[in-house]
């Protein structure tokens, strides 16, 4: 399964990465989110328990979180790896490439099911109704938020 949710924001690319990378103030910035919590680590990488709503349905995940790259030739990226429930071994990565018109902020979901024989159900709910649902909303959130501080 593999989902690609994308959105052009304009704003700073620094401006753009300093609070999405934030994850534990992810709640406070998206009503959708409910807690992000960290079981170990700090803020640039470690394990992370992040819970949202998708409407009315409560979800939540544990990830092994970084950051990465932010250096001359090395644009930025944060990088997830789920590591429990029926995402477990799903990657995540945000990517952020600047351009003209702004910086196109791109999340990649990537999983290869555990359990092939269910894939064909499993990955329509897992990547069109969970992460359809959210990560669009979470990019167009962030959108809202930085484009209004300028």
């Amino acid at each position: 399964m593999h989902t690609d949710s994308s959105l052009l924001i304009d704003a700073p690319l620094d401006r753009i990465y300093r609070m999405t990378s934030d994850l534990i103030r992810w709640p406070a910035f998206l009503p959708h989110y409910r807690w992000v919590r960290w079981f170990e680590g700090g803020p640039d990488e470690g394990i992370v328990e992040m819970a949202a709503m998708r409407g009315a349905i409560p979800i939540k995940w544990v990830s092994e979180f970084r950051r990465e790259g932010g250096t001359p030739g090395h644009p930025p990226s944060l990088w997830f790896r789920h590591l429990s429930a029926f995402t477990k071994g799903m990657e995540v990565r945000w990517i952020y490439e600047q351009s003209p018109e702004g910086v196109l902020v791109r999340i990649d979901h990537e999983l290869e099911f555990r359990w092939p024989l269910l894939a064909p159900i499993a990955n329509p709910i897992i990547g069109d109704f969970m992460i359809g649902w959210v990560a669009p909303r979470t990019l167009s959130t962030f959108k809202k938020l930085l484009e209004v501080e300028r």
